[in-house]
């Protein structure tokens, strides 16, 4: 079992690692007007079968869980022409999630507001510090990671610890996520975004997740979310 503690500050893409595998495109679809749910995407064409596939999400911010009915997906057969990218799938997948979509209202418009973004080249750090000059709040983030297995049987588990100070140098502290919830052929985890509800308050931590599969390493993504 190898242990790693990891702080994302790189966001990779495929002109920085080789992958052999798929990287999909995540999009952030918007908050309910009432900032209680989060809903996002992603999309791509599929290494192995070579398909359009595309994801949608609905997630309870302060269940940082899914909603009913609030998980869509498919792989479609059409034939993949050159210069496609999937994104009619996620159109697609989309129009069967427009009754979780009006259930809880939300609005594609209001994507919050980005406080944290990989940047390209970046090298990672043990801690990752950012302050929020809206909020006058300085953050410190600690991704910790955890693997286990080898080969076909790997998998890992992740959560994020948070610390919060305010403009009055009061500090509160968060774990986020499941330390023991093992995802199998995850090889990693890094943060891709950290962003706030429109409501300021709560924050949505966007993963980009590394999996083996047949074909190498694929990207997919995930979100954790908690609410101050």
């Amino acid at each position: 079992m190898k242990k790693i503690i990891v702080v994302a500050a790189v966001f990779f893409l495929c002109g920085f690692l080789v992958f052999a595998g798929d990287i999909a495109q995540y999009i952030n679809l918007g908050f309910s007007d009432d900032s209680r749910y989060f809903m996002f995407g992603q999309y791509g064409i599929s290494s192995n079968e070579t398909k359009a596939f595309a994801e949608t999400y609905i997630v309870d911010i302060e269940k940082n869980d899914f909603i009913r009915n609030g998980i869509n997906k498919k792989i479609f057969s059409d034939d993949v022409l050159p210069g496609q990218d999937g994104l009619g799938a996620l159109i697609t997948v989309m129009e069967n999630s427009l009754d979780s979509i009006k259930k809880v209202g939300i609005n594609h418009i209001a994507t919050g507001r980005v406080v944290y973004l990989l940047v390209n080249g970046a090298k990672p750090k043990e801690n990752l510090e950012f302050r929020d000059f809206y909020r006058g709040d300085k953050y410190i983030v600690t991704l910790i990671q955890e693997q286990f297995g080898t080969g076909e049987d790997i998998s890992s588990a992740f959560h994020i610890n948070l610390s919060v100070t305010d403009k009055n140098d009061k500090t509160s502290t968060y774990t986020i996520g499941l330390p023991n919830y093992k995802r199998k052929d995850v090889l990693a985890y890094r943060i891709k975004q950290v962003v706030f509800t429109p409501a300021e308050d709560g924050l949505v931590f966007i993963l980009e997740k590394e999996i083996s599969d047949s074909d190498g390493k694929s990207i997919r993504y995930m979100v954790e979310t908690m609410v101050f």
